[in-house]
């Protein structure tokens, strides 16, 4: 049986605070090819993906922690828009969105770190418009899945780019044969 690991605010914040340095190392100066190719249709590709986490960083997880920690679950929390990065206007390069999500993420990781949550603060609960009663720990290891779930994501639009370059060896790539998470 598999242990799982119980939630640590410092344990998710090693993970929230490495994403804006690990797509940015992945992502700054590559060929428009690796950027904007996608897995067809209407999936994302690298572009929609960090516009997807700058808008989030804007709009979700720190809102979402003041909103629990002022009003509890009297408030629900705004509904979040998981497309709204397709919405706005496209006119900002790749590494401009790279710099917002690293200057975001860091202010929002130094605001986090402010509140000095202890384990009573991480129990305290909130309202989520479509999921319900949800608490802070639920919303804090949330927002690190959602990090891991998206460079996961990326990962897989990307080698989608050589899916046919790749022969036989398609077999062996399990990267290729993941569905999860198409487009969100």
């Amino acid at each position: 049986m598999e242990s799982l690991a119980e939630f640590s605010v410092d344990e998710a914040v090693a993970v929230l605070a490495r994403t804006p340095a690990t797509l940015d190392a992945w992502l700054r100066g590559m060929p428009e090819s690796w950027v904007r190719g996608n897995e067809g249709g209407d999936s994302w590709n690298a572009f929609d993906i960090v516009g997807h986490l700058v808008f989030a960083e804007r709009n979700d997880w720190m809102p979402r922690v003041r909103v629990i920690l002022e009003y509890g679950e009297a408030r629900a929390f705004e509904p979040f828009d998981r497309f709204a990065q397709l919405k706005e206007k496209q006119d900002r390069s790749l590494e401009q969105l790279l710099e917002d999500f690293g200057r975001l993420r860091g202010e929002n990781l130094a605001a986090l770190q402010a509140l000095g949550l202890g384990t009573r603060d991480l129990e305290r609960r909130g309202r989520h418009p479509a999921l319900g009663v949800v608490t802070l720990s639920e919303l804090l290891a949330t927002w690190t899945v959602h990090d891991l779930t998206h460079v996961h994501q990326l990962s897989r639009v990307m080698a989608y780019q050589y899916k046919d370059a790749v022969g036989p060896w398609r077999a062996y790539l399990g990267v290729l044969k993941c569905t999860g998470h198409s487009g969100s």
